[in-house]
């Protein structure tokens, strides 16, 4: 069985760590503040999920969701998501984080940065564009009239194709913004970010995006 790994349990890692039992597959589940932790949360996701630390949540998985606060991607373990595909949902909050002046700047991408941290990873952008509490309850079968769409951004094919199963699981329709240059279309304060939007509505929307300096 697939076993994936989570990096960070927050609110969009807990919603996916349930969708993800839900779906059959086995959970190794991290945060940073150690997995003695975790308990509540393991109790109720039950025996396909364990907590572990975060080195130990990559090097368990098949694949990785890493799901932290932007200022703590540097913590994220590198050598053990080596060779790995990563679905990356972070997103720039610069009163949470700091400015970060790449981004201010319009030169760089939240998916970005941590591809260049995890040189030998595979980085796909998902899941950040949706907010937590609708990732298990507006996902619909496929084939539904008006289904939800999200969007999805990588330099890998596989890493792509893998985020669009992910979704379609979850109930939802993949649009691919391309590589992961483009992902700042479904970034913070972008038309696409956090509202519910079918397919054509999340193309229309990834038209209108427009690329700004600071966000201050």
């Amino acid at each position: 069985m697939t076993t994936i790994g989570i990096i960070g349990a927050g609110h969009i890692g807990t919603a996916i760590a349930k969708g993800a039992v839900a779906n059959g597959y086995d959970v190794v589940i991290s945060n940073s503040r150690g997995p003695e932790t975790l308990g509540d949360l393991v109790a109720e996701l039950g025996p396909k999920a364990r907590a572990a630390t975060a080195a130990e949540a990559a090097a368990s998985g098949d694949f990785a969701v890493v799901t932290v606060p932007l200022k703590a991607y540097r913590d994220i373990p590198v050598q053990e998501l080596a060779g790995k595909i990563v679905l990356d949902t972070n997103n720039y909050y610069w009163e949470r984080d700091g400015h970060i002046a790449d981004l201010d700047n319009g030169i760089a991408t939240t998916a970005g940065l941590l591809q260049e941290h995890l040189p030998e990873s595979r980085v796909v952008k998902a899941f950040n564009h949706i907010e937590s509490q609708n990732i298990l309850t507006d996902g619909t079968p496929a084939g539904t009239p008006d289904r939800r769409a999200l969007a999805i951004a990588s330099d890998f094919e596989d890493a792509a194709a893998l985020a669009t199963r992910i979704y379609d699981e979850f109930g939802y329709d993949a649009i691919n913004v391309g590589p992961l240059s483009e992902s700042w279309r479904v970034e913070r304060d972008q038309p696409a970010y956090v509202v519910r939007q079918n397919a054509d509505e999340l193309y229309a929307n990834l038209a209108l995006a427009k690329r700004s300096g600071n966000t201050d």
